[in-house]
């Protein structure tokens, strides 16, 4: 592995401070860099989930299908992120989640096996991983909050400010999904600003 990308998971791992740098590198070895092209998915809806991510490059969406069969997309994913269909992974049941790349990215992906083997050897990857559980359902509540209370011009500035680089990567129909309003009313944000 590619020295900068060593040292980024190991900043990532770094916050939670309950891991010397020889113990996150651990992690690495258990990992398979995998190259997934534009349009390619991490999973699809009706697969089980045996794996997670850390994400080097790349966007990622993650949308259902809607009874009407529209693919609403519900969240955008950017590098230097793990990923997962975590109710999938969790109980290992199919997942109705899709996660398709938006761009060419590059992933370290570790399977399910390989993580239970880390976390017998290492009880603090058990912290590590509750931790990461509890930022994405405190990232998921503020999303629901965010839908509930924002406008949408507020929502498009909030994504506007937090990932700016690749805002304009993203495309306007999954963008438009994403913000929940539509490509038209989105054009017409975009111009504002």
């Amino acid at each position: 592995m590619h020295k900068d990308k060593e040292e980024r998971i190991i900043a990532f791992f770094r916050l939670f401070q309950c891991l010397k740098d020889s113990e996150i590198r651990e992690f690495l070895e258990f990992g398979e860099i995998k190259q997934l092209q534009k349009f390619d998915h991490f999973i699809k809806e009706g697969q089980v989930c045996h794996k997670i991510a850390f994400v080097f490059s790349g966007l990622i969406r993650s949308y259902y299908l809607s009874p009407k069969g529209e693919e609403m997309t519900y969240c955008i994913l950017f590098p230097d992120v793990f990923i997962t269909a975590y109710s999938s992974f969790l109980t290992q049941q199919p997942t109705r989640e899709n996660m398709q790349m938006l761009s060419n990215a590059e992933l370290l992906v570790v399977s399910k096996d390989e993580l239970e083997k880390l976390t017998q050897r290492n009880p603090n990857w058990n912290l590590i991983f509750k931790a990461i559980a509890e930022q994405q359902y405190i990232e998921l509540e503020k999303r629901i909050f965010q839908l509930q209370i924002s406008d949408a011009a507020t929502r498009y500035k909030d994504l506007l400010d937090s990932h700016p680089q690749y805002v304009q990567e993203i495309p306007l129909q999954y963008l438009a999904s994403y913000l929940g309003i539509t490509q038209r009313h989105l054009s017409r944000i975009r111009a504002a600003f």
